[in-house]
């Protein structure tokens, strides 16, 4: 079953507290908060602002130039609806996609430490992650997916991997990727019903593939991966 949807709000009716540059670290750097994180890009506060501007609907004012350029009307509703963003990364030959709001950060390459009496092969080990350690899974081997050939339909291509943290508030994992494109925006009509010829594992969590330049993305609900990470670290 596909996660709910999540209707965005239009850019007009979020509210932006820009409280990194009035007391935080483009600001006089006084904000109690500086102490526990760091840096604002760690705070809470701020990765909630940044999630909402990804999932922001158009602005009416674009919607309204928009259609009268087309000659039709456009439903601010529809519009909300229709649209996703994920962001898309490489997996071995595979491209996929996850909502941007199950992600957290994409940070560079790090060790992974193994952890004694694993049961699940899918579990790497734990890995440090700006001072948290954090489960670090093969979401390749979690989809059944093979990572033995790393590039595009037999193509050896520069690999660029890195680690990516998702999942919730409070239960955050981590794997590694060998390339990611970053935040992608799409329609639902764009999308089309996976082939029966995809594994059982990944079609499992996949909802839909997304054509994209000459590929074929396979669009991952966010709700179904995180329940299987979840049965894989019981």
């Amino acid at each position: 079953m596909s996660a709910p949807t999540t209707f965005a709000r239009p850019v007009e009716d979020i509210e932006i507290n820009d409280c990194w540059r009035q007391i935080g670290v483009r600001g006089d750097k006084s904000c109690p908060e500086l102490e526990k994180h760091l840096h604002c890009r760690n705070c809470p506060t701020y990765k909630k602002i940044a999630r909402g501007l990804l999932d922001r609907a158009e602005s009416s004012d674009y919607r309204d130039e928009r259609a009268s350029n087309t000659g039709r009307e456009i439903s601010s509703t529809a519009e909300a609806v229709a649209f996703r963003t994920a962001v898309l990364f490489r997996l071995g030959e595979e491209w996929l996609a996850l909502p941007a709001s199950i992600f957290h950060e994409v940070a560079e390459s790090r060790s992974i430490h193994s952890l004694p009496h694993r049961r699940n092969s899918a579990v790497l080990g734990i890995t440090n992650v700006r001072g948290e350690l954090l489960i670090c899974l093969s979401l390749a081997e979690l989809l059944d997916i093979d990572e033995s050939q790393n590039g595009e339909q037999g193509r050896q291509t520069k690999s660029f991997r890195r680690l990516v943290v998702v999942g919730e508030r409070d239960k955050r994992v981590a794997f590694m990727v060998d390339e990611i494109h970053g935040i992608h925006r799409y329609s639902e009509n764009q999308t089309l019903t996976p082939p029966r010829s995809v594994g059982k594992a990944v079609l499992s969590a996949i909802v839909a593939v997304l054509p994209w330049q000459g590929r074929t993305v396979g669009c991952l609900d966010g709700g179904q991966l995180l329940a299987m990470v979840d049965r894989s670290i019981a």
